[in-house]
Parts: C-alpha cells; structure tokens; sequence
C-alpha cells in the first residue's frame, strides 16, 4: 500500500460502527479525563469562540513556559499538518522541493506533501531540496524513540522549518525525548491533547511555534480558516492546562504500565511477535497464514487491530494499550478464528 493508497487509513469506528474492543487507535485507554469531559459537555455551543482564542492562548503558554505568540491552534494535528505543508508550497513556488519524513510515520505527512506538489523523501541525507522535515518521538507506528533525531534537526540548512511531532509524548511509558533545549526552540513543537485525554473525538490541537518564527506565525494564521476550534476543542484544550487533569494523566500511565505488561505476556501466549516501545501503543506481528481473513474475523467478533500494511510493514498490527477486559476479549476472538 501506498502513502496515496493510505490517506484514509486511520484507527477508530469504521463502517460497521465503533469495535466493542478497539486496539487499533493510540487513545489513552483510562479516559476520557473526567474533569476534561466536563468541561467539554459544559461549553457554550450558542456562541462563537473568540477568534484570537486570547485566554486560551495565554493558558497554553504559560503551560509550556513561552510567549503566547508562539501558540498557533489548529482544528486537529491534521489540520495542521496541511497548514504547514501548504506554507511551504507557497514558499517553494512550483520548484517541487522535498519534505523529509522518517523511514515510517504518519500517512498525513506524506498525503500533503503530494497533494501541495512537494516531493517525499524518507532519508534526510539524500534530500537535495528540503523544504520542510518531519520528526515524531515517540514515533509511529512503532512508539520507540526515533533514531538520530537530534542530528536531522541540526543536519537541516538553516530557515528550513521542522515540525516535532508530540502527540504521543503525554503518553510515554519509559524513556525521554533525546533533544536539548537549542533544539526545542528550533522546531515546530505539534501537540495533540485528545489522545491523552482519551477524547479523540475532540478534534483540537496547537503548534508550539519556534523561538525566532513570528514572520511563519503570523502566515499560519492568515492560511488558518476564521474559528479553527470549535467551543468544545476550546474547552478540551483549555482542561488540559488544568493541574487536576494533569495528575490524572500521570496516575493513568501506572495503570497503563500495567495494562502494557500484562498485553506484551498476552500477545507472547498467543504465538506473537512484539517490537519494543516506550509509548501506550506497540507493533505485532500475529501467526498465521490468512492475515486478512483473521483481522476480518476478529472485526466481526468486536475486536479491532490497526492493519500496518500502509506503514510499511505487511503482516503487522499497531495495538494500542487495552484494559485486561478487552485483552481477555482478543484471547478468546483469536483462539476460536485462528
């Protein structure tokens, strides 16, 4: 499969609905966050948010410890995925010039950039033009740190702008991001709090903008459509700024933890192999001969596995963090369809 092939690809509710036992997203399992959920339900539907998102700007970078300036929202990282590819391919003006992604990453890097007329190379070393570059830690599919990121960034010539993908970073279960601060302030830092929260259906996020890019600020939001965030994404982001929800995320990783080694002993029983990860997801590779058939069966049993073939890897599940229920659920689904 292609990264065009995969530009609808994605984990969740699919055309027979929403799986009873869904492994297929990376969405924080213990959630929703009630006291997010709260204000979410609680938000003023009848108005318009304010369409500088002032209080909600000056919450997120207070958050992160920057000016409010560099907080640019967007309608869900894909959103702004595409905002920033199309910034770029307004600056390459038709020279066809590369965005570097890693060796495996999200289909949205990739679908932009063709869309926008831009080239995909997936080695740093070979681009010749780059334009834009991607980095996502801990990575996708596979949830591991990802390697030599701290040298792509320094490797990039300098005004080629980097996005920093973080959207798993809420949901690290070991390890830490490999970067100095130097480089923080470098890149384009994309958060995507829904996952964390458990909210995916939210559909709000922000950018952390480099220390020195008010020019490239100041473009996003003229590209951005007027109330990119609805009153719930401002609600929900507005929660995540909270203390309250904050320790919440953290008790949820000890259970996520737990949750993690007793599905890493579950997938060994049943015959699997797993490839180590640091976040609240991994990658698997199931026995079998019929791959297709066996997901096939296992979604009409109510248990759902993202297909990694639109990754790269064929024969491949990405399975996200799941309570001993629904792993007892994928025991039971896999033993009688095997």
């Amino acid at each position: 499969m292609t990264d065009a092939d995969s530009l609808f690809t994605h984990g969740g509710p699919d055309a027979l609905g929403a799986a009873a036992h869904d492994f297929s997203t990376n969405a924080n399992a213990c959630g929703p966050c009630p006291e997010a959920l709260e204000r979410v339900r609680a938000a003023d539907l009848s108005r318009y948010p304010d369409p500088a998102y002032t209080t909600l700007r000056e919450q997120l970078a207070a958050m992160h410890g920057v000016q409010a300036w560099r907080i640019v929202l967007a309608a869900g990282a894909s959103e702004f995925i595409r905002r920033i590819t199309t910034w770029v391919a307004l600056e390459d003006q038709g020279r066809h010039g590369e965005v570097v992604l890693p060796a495996m990453s999200y289909g949205d890097y990739a679908a932009s950039a063709r869309a926008l007329g831009l080239q995909v190379v997936r080695a740093p070393h070979a681009a010749r033009q780059p334009r834009l570059a991607w980095c996502c830690d801990p990575s996708a599919p596979l949830g591991q740190a990802e390697p030599g990121i701290g040298e792509t960034i320094d490797a990039l010539p300098e005004g080629v702008p980097c996005v920093l993908d973080r959207a798993y970073e809420p949901l690290r279960l070991e390890g830490r991001l490999a970067l100095k601060q130097r480089q923080l302030d470098r890149v384009w830092q994309m958060w995507s709090p829904n996952k964390a929260l458990g909210m995916t259906g939210v559909r709000a996020a922000y950018a952390v903008a480099p220390a020195d890019a008010q020019d490239a600020v100041r473009t996003l939001l003229r590209l951005a459509a007027s109330w990119p965030v609805g009153a719930d994404g401002v609600a929900m982001l507005s929660a995540w700024t909270q203390p309250g929800v904050q320790q919440w995320l953290r008790e949820s990783l000890v259970v996520l933890r737990e949750w993690k080694a007793s599905q890493a002993v579950l997938c060994a029983a049943l015959g699997w192999q797993v490839w180590p990860s640091e976040a609240n997801f991994h990658v698997a590779r199931p026995g079998g001969d019929d791959f297709a058939g066996l997901l096939g069966r296992l979604r009409s049993a109510g248990i759902k596995l993202r297909d990694c073939a639109s990754f790269g890897l064929p024969g491949h599940v990405r399975m996200g963090v799941l309570s001993p229920a629904s792993q007892q659920a994928l025991w039971q689904a896999w033993t009688s369809a095997a």
